[in-house]
């Protein structure tokens, strides 16, 4: 789609849409690239040992960079970015444990629902009712997420398919309080996810140090080879610090809804990413979804815009 097609958000230009448009699409990508790459490294006994490691090797480089801005920041804007970090520790807890109890296929499909979340409780919230165009493009994104699920082999829900249900409610209220919370919107970006990632490590320290919760961060770095360490500084760099940089980023310069569905189309990066590395197969109906996500997508994102532009 070429940009002169988008219309304008509020009073933004179409090309400084595409400007916010394209990092958010490319978080899409390397998430739907995540499943695979985290379940390739993570076992049932070392989710909280690989998500200690997959925060911490991001998080110093991050309070060096930006040592300067993070002591600028309010005592509400520490307090609300701590919310958001707790938030996203229960996201990522439950993306790790889902994608180990379930196939890359599931997770990247079963997350995508996200898209559908964010705007029904962004309607909720402010009483605004989406509107027709837009719920309607929801409904085919749906629709080409059932193709995809039944071309990729979709299996019989498991524990892990619900915990995937589980992060994707968890990631509405994410973006939901990004873009609510008063304190963090006017606030340098990199800072606020610095004191995010710093709170999730925390949260996965302490739970690290209990008993019961698999093997240490120690002995699971030790025993990672070439392979997983790879994969480890893929999720670190790209998954992580990108990824919500890029969120926080976006998320106050456009709509959640917007957000939502450019980040909607997740599953199909997750599938194309199992199919051309992981030895996954993509039918007919496969194709016919993965088109029909792209074109409720699309149609979504013009429909986002216009609600935008009608309200301003």
């Amino acid at each position: 789609m070429s940009a002169a097609a988008v219309p304008a958000v509020g009073g933004i230009s179409p090309r400084r849409a595409w400007v916010t448009d394209l990092p958010v699409l490319a978080v899409a990508v390397v998430w739907g690239a995540s499943y695979l790459a985290a379940k390739g490294i993570t076992t049932t006994h070392t989710v909280v040992a690989v998500l200690v490691l997959r925060f911490a090797i991001v998080l110093p480089v991050l309070v060096a960079v930006g040592w300067r801005k993070l002591r600028a920041l309010t005592g509400a804007q520490w307090r609300g970015a701590g919310v958001l970090g707790l938030v996203l520790s229960g996201i990522f807890l439950l993306e790790t444990y889902g994608v180990v109890h379930t196939s890359a296929t599931n997770a990247g499909l079963i997350i995508s629902l996200t898209m559908i979340f964010t705007p029904l409780a962004e309607a909720a919230v402010t009483r605004v009712r989406p509107s027709a165009g837009f719920v309607a493009a929801a409904g085919l994104s749906v629709s080409g997420v059932v193709l995809l699920t039944q071309g990729g082999g979709f299996t019989s829900p498991s524990a892990g398919d619900l915990l995937m249900l589980l992060a994707a409610l968890a990631r509405t209220v994410h973006v939901l309080a990004m873009a609510r919370i008063k304190a963090v919107r006017d606030a340098d970006s990199l800072s606020l996810t610095t004191v995010q990632l710093g709170g999730a490590v925390a949260v996965f320290a302490v739970l690290a140090a209990l008993p019961g919760t698999g093997a240490s961060p120690w002995s699971t770095a030790v025993g990672f080879g070439a392979r997983e360490w790879a994969g480890l500084v893929f999720l670190s760099v790209f998954c992580t610090l990108f990824a919500f940089f890029v969120q926080m980023w976006s998320v106050r310069r456009t709509s959640p809804s917007r957000v939502s569905l450019l980040l909607g189309t997740e599953p199909l990066w997750a599938a194309a990413v199992g199919i051309s590395l992981g030895g996954e197969h993509l039918g007919v109906l496969g194709v016919a979804g993965a088109v029909l996500v792209l074109a409720g997508t699309a149609w979504g994102r013009r429909a986002a815009s216009e609600g935008v532009r009608v309200r301003s």
